[in-house]
């Protein structure tokens, strides 16, 4: 059998998150998936983490993590890039692109995705 490069699976993980794919994302989730956003907010579990992927999607449908390196230490993966989006304007406002820089933490267990945690500046005002 491949051995497993736990690399590859966090960047199929971005690739995914990326296209919007939540059955892609469901599959690539461990069942005890953990994932903490960049105000320290846990989401526990596979399901919860679908849940919340598909909010952040509905909130920012044009959401795009871009990777400009990435390190592996065993299973732990550190990603650093940038993520971007639009939000919307609201009545009468405009709508605004926003980037910022960001690192992730990625921990994969048994060829699955078992933590995703976001660091990166606070999200710009809503």
């Amino acid at each position: 059998m491949a051995e497993i490069d736990p690399g590859r699976i966090a960047l199929r993980f971005v690739n995914e998150i990326n296209r919007h794919d939540l059955e892609a994302l469901a599959g690539l989730m461990s069942p005890d998936f953990r994932r903490v956003d960049t105000s320290g907010k846990e989401t526990l579990g596979r399901d919860r983490g679908c849940a919340a992927w598909a909010k952040e999607f509905t909130r920012t449908p044009d959401l795009r993590l871009a990777i400009h390196d990435h390190l592996c230490q065993g299973s732990v993966i550190a990603l650093f890039g940038t993520a971007s989006g639009t939000r919307p304007g609201g009545v009468g406002l405009p709508r605004e692109h926003w980037v910022v820089p960001t690192a992730w933490r990625v921990v994969v267990r048994d060829a699955h995705v078992a933590e995703w945690q976001v660091f990166s500046p606070p999200e710009p005002d809503r």
